[in-house]
């Protein structure tokens, strides 16, 4: 329940400290009093939008607090989640909330004290005040509106139903994407399919184009290679000029005359092992010689091979040693493709997201089922009351063609005016007076639905949703909303008499002049003769005649007395 609220230089408010009560209160006073300017101020510290053009001329910041006390259970478990739950010295749960914007338009929130984000804000006021604005009416032809309507009544949560959707609408953009583009992709498939095997029948090897270049070099160098070796081992081991016998010689020689010199020593031994070097360098070219043969049929194959190699690296334009590679990259290509390209797959999985949105949708039928005729009820009995006797009140759910974000069904209000008439749109059948008395009769029975389940919030505001509403309809207006007053905190903005008459607590706003030469507005609670004069003044206009005022008292005496029309279901 709202205990308290406090505006510091908020439009044409320049302090303003406001408590509030249970029961049924009402805020009074004249045209561009600033009466909406409190429900303006309540709706931006709940978090709704705020801007620079708040702020009072010539102030550097506006700020708003508001004060509520008992906190909701559901709502004291959540701010104890995020670290904002506070109580006060007593140990009662309380909520502060406060916010500042300043004449840039910035803006800053507090909840009990710590800073929280205006998204925070709007995450507690789903659980605090429920606003009716004045023309609520408007919605009722509106489908998003009624549907909203119901769902509030029959506690749908469609979130699961609208993620399903996405879902559903997401495969079927892919499977739509894929049909669209199936020639193209099909197109590039036999292309990687051509180019794949015309490599594939050369079968590159990874390492394979080093090792080929290396034998392809030998054989075609093979000739060369034996003179070269032949010739080697002539000079080394054969003939008697070969390097083995001049070393054989010389080592001879030296040994005859190394017992005179014992220097020869050393060059004995490093003859001697020159002439073993000579004979292992003698053997390797002779096996080498065994070993190498020209093979011109090999030569032949591997030229087959490079040629066969080169042009296809030529024709597909990457290096030769870089042919395995893009291979293994083409067939990768193709599998992705290939996957892609899977519309059984693709048309499967569209149908496992229909069907999956289909049966959260028809969980949502369900409920607006089952709650559409006990709301229909009810609004139909509040219309006894409102001037609409005999009318009846109806909800029509029609399955769609085709299923929608919002479900199977479309949703419309109809209405009979008079007993014995069918039901028809609202839009054909109700005038602008029948459609506000409408729009009040669903807000205060679904108000009351929800207070009576433990679901709503502890605070509704009707914010001159009587507009076109008068005479004995008005008197209505007010008894129902006194009623609604007893299972929870109600405020209204007004400009009917009689509905100001059935108020527990009245507030009169008004504005002055202040020594300073600016507007400033203050309100203040009247009783006793104070709100006789204020009745009297929503009568006729004036608060001192006689006449008005005993009109006044008569009808604040008569709101006081029980009557046969405080029924509503």
């Amino acid at each position: 329940m709202l205990r308290r609220l406090s505006l510091s230089n908020f439009v044409i408010v320049s302090r303003l400290d406001v408590d509030f009560g249970p029961g049924f209160a009402v805020l009074t006073g004249e045209t561009g009093a600033g009466k909406s300017i409190l429900i303006d101020a309540l709706q931006i510290v709940l978090g709704g939008r705020g801007d620079a053009g708040v702020v009072r001329e010539g102030e550097s910041r506006a700020e708003i607090a508001a004060e509520f006390e008992p906190v909701p259970p559901a709502l004291a478990a959540w701010l104890d989640e995020t670290g904002l739950a506070a109580a006060d010295e007593a140990g009662a749960a309380t909520l502060l909330l406060r916010r500042t914007i300043d004449a840039q338009g910035k803006s800053r929130a507090w909840i009990n004290g710590s800073a929280a984000t205006v998204a925070q804000l709007r995450e507690t006021a789903e659980h605090l005040v429920d606003i009716h604005g004045q023309h609520a009416w408007q919605s009722l032809t509106r489908p998003a509106a009624v549907r909203q309507w119901l769902d509030d009544h029959a506690e749908v949560d469609t979130g699961p139903m609208l993620l399903a959707w996405q879902r559903w609408r997401e495969q079927l953009a892919r499977l739509e994407a894929a049909e669209r583009l199936g020639a193209e992709r099909e197109r590039e498939r036999e292309r990687l399919v051509w180019q794949i095997g015309e490599v594939e029948r050369l079968a590159p090897g990874a390492d394979e184009w080093p090792e080929l270049n290396a034998e392809h070099q030998r054989l075609a160098h093979a000739q060369a290679i034996l003179d070269a070796v032949q010739l080697s081992v002539d000079a080394v081991h054969e003939g008697e000029a070969a390097a083995s016998s001049q070393a054989a010689r010389a080592l001879e020689a030296l040994e005859t005359v190394a017992g005179y010199e014992p220097a020869l020593a050393e060059v004995i031994e490093v003859l001697a092992g020159a002439q073993a070097q000579l004979a292992d360098a003698a053997r390797s070219l002779q096996a080498l010689l065994r070993r190498t043969e020209l093979e011109p049929e090999r030569l032949a194959e591997l030229d087959a091979r490079l040629s066969a190699w080169i042009g296809l690296a030529r024709r597909f334009r990457c290096p030769p040693p870089d042919l395995a590679a893009q291979l293994a990259q083409w067939q990768a290509e193709l599998a992705e493709l290939d996957a892609a390209t899977d519309l059984e797959a693709l048309q499967r999985q569209a149908e496992a997201a229909r069907a999956a949105f289909i049966a959260q949708a028809r969980q949502v039928s369900a409920r607006r089922q089952a709650a559409a005729p006990g709301l229909a009820e009810a609004v139909t009995a509040a219309m006894q009351q409102l001037g609409m006797a005999g009318g009846r009140f109806a909800i029509a759910l029609e399955t769609l063609a085709e299923p929608q974000a919002h479900g199977l069904e479309s949703i419309e209000f109809l209405v009979a005016g008079h007993a014995g008439s069918t039901p028809r749109p609202l839009a054909k059948v109700a005038s602008g007076g029948e459609l506000s008395r409408l729009a009040l009769a669903i807000a205060v029975t679904t108000g009351r639905s929800r207070q009576a389940r433990g679901l709503g919030a502890g605070t509704l505001i009707f914010d001159e949703i009587d507009s076109g509403v008068g005479g004995a309809v008005g008197d209505t207006v007010g008894r129902l909303m006194r009623q609604l007053g007893q299972d929870c905190q109600v405020l209204a903005v007004t400009h009917l008499a009689q509905v100001a008459a059935c108020a527990d607590t009245h507030l009169v706003v008004s504005k002055a002049v202040g020594a300073d030469g600016r507007t400033r507005s203050e309100i203040h609670p009247v009783a006793g003769a104070q709100r006789v004069g204020e009745i009297a003044r929503m009568i006729g206009g004036q608060s001192g005649s006689g006449a008005g005022l005993a009109h006044a008292q008569d009808m604040l005496a008569a709101a006081l007395l029980p009557a046969a029309q405080d029924t509503v279901p």
